[in-house]
């Protein structure tokens, strides 16, 4: 059975005026994507995962459409063929600043769904209470303000609002990070279970390795507005091929091991993305660095399965 394709990215970069000559004109740039090219499919789980800078952030808003590409395309199609622009919703980082704080909860999940159809208040409660259900919410509560809930129903409730508007795909930015660590496997294996239920899509955005190993089905790991490498989960991070998705599994603190173990490929900071390296991007901190890292660097698929930007792959 051939897989369905919801989203295309192809060659997309994005950069943004980071300084101005005496006409005004932008003489200085930060470029945040450099080159992505990615596919996302029908009912599976995206992971995203990369230090800070690295351009998740940027890729979350391009895909919810609050960035357009500066070169590239970007092509999101439905299941009948054609493209799309509202079939996308998001569940944030901090459910408490995330929900308005003057609207009782029944109004919070229904708001995309109002927006689209207007529909009337009677059938916004009923779907409220539908949702609300579905994502361990009580019924009575839907009445209720988000400051007289707790940090894992509020984010409940914002998975309820994702849900309302039966989006293609669903980003998820960090969905549990502000979250208490018992709570965090509620909220996880309640957004699994809705998968199944639901055929959902995901997008995942994390700091956190282990969550994106137990939601993920395939992994893209980012450097520098570009991904250096992207496969099926348990591949990417059991056997990474790219040294930066070594590095990255390396800083991850473990029981036992002291924090200067594994470090010895660490040579220095994430450069800054206003002068982009010339050749490999992680050239620079690379401990194999040598001939041919000079040049640019191409995502290629290897026979281990996985795509990997590194020519000694």
């Amino acid at each position: 059975m051939m897989e369905e394709s919801l989203l295309e990215l192809q060659d997309v970069r994005v950069h943004f005026p980071a300084g101005y000559n005496w006409r005004g004109k932008p003489n200085a740039f930060v470029h945040a994507l450099n080159g992505l090219d990615l596919r996302i499919m029908r009912g599976e789980t995206l992971g995203i995962v990369g230090e800070s800078g690295c351009g998740k952030s940027t890729l979350a808003q391009l895909l919810m459409g609050l960035q357009t590409p500066s070169s590239g395309r970007l092509l999101r199609i439905r299941q009948d063929g054609s493209w799309f622009g509202s079939g996308m919703q998001m569940v944030f980082q901090d459910p408490q600043s995330s929900l308005d704080p003057r609207l009782p909860v029944w109004r919070i999940i229904t708001e995309p769904v109002y927006v689209q159809k207007h529909n009337s208040a009677a059938e916004r409660r009923a779907l409220a209470a539908e949702l609300a259900a579905q994502v361990g919410i009580r019924a009575g509560y839907l009445d209720r303000l988000p400051h007289e809930f707790s940090g894992g129903q509020r984010q409940r409730i914002s998975i309820a609002r994702a849900l309302s508007s039966e989006p293609d795909i669903i980003v998820l930015d960090e969905p549990t990070s502000a979250l208490d660590i018992s709570v965090q496997a509620q909220i996880l294996n309640l957004l699994v279970a809705l998968q199944r239920q639901r055929n959902l899509t995901f997008v995942l955005i994390s700091h956190n390795v282990s969550v994106i190993r137990h939601m993920s089905d395939r992994v893209a790991v980012m450097y520098l507005g570009q991904i250096v490498e992207l496969g099926p989960a348990q591949r990417v991070l059991g056997q990474p091929q790219h040294p930066y998705t070594r590095l990255l599994l390396d800083s991850v603190p473990r029981v036992g091991r002291s924090l200067a173990e594994g470090q010895a490929d660490r040579k220095s900071e994430l450069p800054s993305n206003r002068h982009l390296p010339q050749g490999c991007f992680f050239r620079e901190r690379c401990p194999y660095a040598g001939a041919g890292c000079q040049l640019p660097q191409e995502l290629r698929l290897n026979a281990s399965g996985t795509s990997v930007r590194c020519h000694r792959v």
